[in-house]
């Protein structure tokens, strides 16, 4: 009779003991909230790094799904808004769509949101095509404020393979992002190096290729 031995899971990372990600956590106290929308195929993903990320960012929030209610999803967005005040401004990490006619525009950024309000960064985790297609899923995202990268470095996401060369991962999309709103490079240089070792250790599973 064989007998099934189940496998030790890591309760932080939800990954095997044995390939446990959580020394690779950096905390970094950010102004920046982060919602991570993350596909469902990319929760077993072995290559994922959204949830290294956000262990790493304390406020950020991670849901899976690929198609949201309208009030969930509004719920999600604009969670804390209590007036004008202190509302929180919710803003899509996404390229440039313009020449997509299925996705609607989007709207002008929003005005700074004072002293007790925030930037809300929405980040959808999901392959290119996945992530169009929840954008095409869920309208409410296309209502959003739009946060493009450009002239960004290479990527180091070597466990994955990129459609076109700018393509960066979910996770140094977001770091660039949070550098670029908070106009602070340097306290998010830990979490890229950290990616760099969550890289590393993904490359170290791969079976040798013998010649």
């Amino acid at each position: 009779m064989s007998v099934t031995t189940k496998r030790s899971m890591c309760n932080l990372c939800l990954r095997a003991q044995s390939a446990c990600i959580c020394h690779w956590v950096r905390t970094v106290e950010h102004q920046v909230e982060v919602l991570f929308l993350q596909h469902p195929l990319e929760v077993g993903n072995a290559k994922n790094s959204a949830r290294l990320l956000h262990l790493s960012l304390p406020h950020s929030r991670l849901v899976v799904g690929e198609t949201f209610d309208d009030d969930a999803l509004h719920r999600l967005l604009y969670d804390g808004v209590n007036d004008e005040e202190h509302a929180v401004r919710p803003v899509l990490l996404y390229p440039d769509t313009s020449a997509d006619h299925k996705i609607a525009m989007p709207p002008a950024w929003p005005e700074a949101p004072g002293d007790d309000g925030v930037y809300r960064l929405v980040v959808l985790d999901a392959t290119w095509r996945k992530s169009r297609k929840m954008l095409y899923l869920n309208p409410m995202l296309q209502q959003l404020p739009r946060l493009p990268l450009a002239d960004m470095p290479a990527s180091h996401y070597a466990i994955r393979k990129a459609h076109k060369p700018d393509q960066l991962s979910s996770f140094e999309a977001t770091c660039y992002a949070l550098m670029q709103m908070e106009n602070d490079a340097e306290k998010y240089l830990p979490l890229l190096a950290a990616f760099d070792g969550f890289v590393a250790q993904q490359q170290a599973y791969r079976p040798e290729t013998r010649v």
